[in-house]
């Protein structure tokens, strides 16, 4: 695909790479997909925009890997902000288009309006799980959370436990146009260092000494090129990142002309949920007759409900769980609720 290549560019990962530099990287345009994820919860201001931040991460970081299945990312904090879930699954044919999905667990009550919403979530841990699927080891690597955004945690991320320089520039709000219904829009450019193997550099980097940084990483003529990148990046208008107006195309020679920018095709991102009646009874069938009856409603059912996409599920309790054992007066141990 060329430069001057028109397409569709909402809900979209665009690959390049700089022909000058050993630099690679995407941007992303999440629009419909973002508004798809946060309608699922009526999230407070804050928490949309930690999940809006971390959805538009995922979809950039799973673009730039060889995946086979999915890609995760957590981020766990002692804060209001519990938790912040993503995952990306890879296409399951060639055209057709990934899947993200993002939800978050917070404490309403703590919550300070206050605060900016990074700090909302307290002292924790980033975290990436790769799973390539039946068959294969997961790999998951972990990070204090650093930094004053999801963004940096990412990059510290890549720098500590892959030892590749990682730079995220992401803009995302919600948009009004006049004469239309309130929507998300956003947008973001992610940049790396080519890394040395794949998925991911093997480099053992564990950050004992203090924070890395690209100087540390990469040699004198590298070093230059990632400095001279980012600091082109710098120059990005947070319009720019989200447009409609600016297509990713042009926003890459806007930025990177010098740098002999050149693109790959493009994936398509759609909002997307695995979740299923099949799976809840699998993740339910590891407990007694005794444990689902501690788990059934005075309605007489089991419910379970998808914190990703809000699904609802509801079981008779006596088709879930495996064969309650028998106590010592051949009484079935699991009979009724306690």
């Amino acid at each position: 695909m060329t430069i001057g290549s028109t397409i569709a560019w909402d809900d979209t990962v665009l690959p390049f790479q700089l022909d000058r530099s050993d630099i690679r990287g995407r941007v992303a345009r999440l629009d419909g997909v973002l508004d798809q994820v946060l309608e699922q919860h009526d999230y407070p201001p804050q928490v949309e925009a930690l999940v809006a931040e971390m959805a538009l991460l995922t979809a950039l970081i799973g673009q730039t890997i060889k995946l086979r299945w999915k890609l995760s990312l957590q981020v766990r904090g002692d804060g209001p902000v519990r938790l912040i879930a993503t995952d990306y699954y890879a296409p399951g044919d060639d055209g057709a288009p990934a899947r993200v999905r993002a939800y978050a667990s917070y404490d309403a009550e703590r919550l300070d309006p206050g605060r900016a919403p990074f700090d909302l979530i307290g002292k924790g841990y980033f975290a990436l799980l790769l799973d390539q699927g039946a068959g294969n080891v997961p790999y998951q690597g972990i990070t204090p959370i650093a930094g004053g955004s999801l963004s940096e945690c990412a990059q510290t991320y890549f720098a500590q436990s892959e030892q590749l320089p990682t730079r995220f520039a992401l803009s995302f709000g919600r948009n009004s146009a006049p004469g239309q219904a309130e929507s998300w829009r956003a947008g973001g450019v992610m940049l790396q260092h080519m890394p040395k193997a794949s998925p991911f550099a093997t480099g053992g980097g564990s950050g004992e000494e203090g924070l890395l940084e690209a100087q540390d990483i990469l040699d004198a003529d590298e070093a230059e090129n990632w400095l001279r990148a980012n600091t082109l990046l710098d120059t990005v208008d947070e319009l720019e990142l989200i447009g409609p107006s600016v297509q990713p195309t042009e926003l890459l020679v806007r930025l990177f002309h010098e740098e002999g920018p050149r693109v790959f095709d493009a994936q398509s991102v759609k909002f997307g949920c695995n979740c299923s009646e099949q799976k809840v009874r699998d993740s339910l069938s590891i407990y007694s007759a005794r444990d689902i009856g501690t788990m059934t409603t005075d309605d007489g059912v089991v419910t379970a409900d998808c914190q990703f996409c809000g699904a609802h599920y509801e079981f008779d309790p006596k088709t879930l769980g495996f064969e309650a054992e028998t106590g010592p007066e051949g009484e079935a141990a699991g009979d009724g609720a306690e």
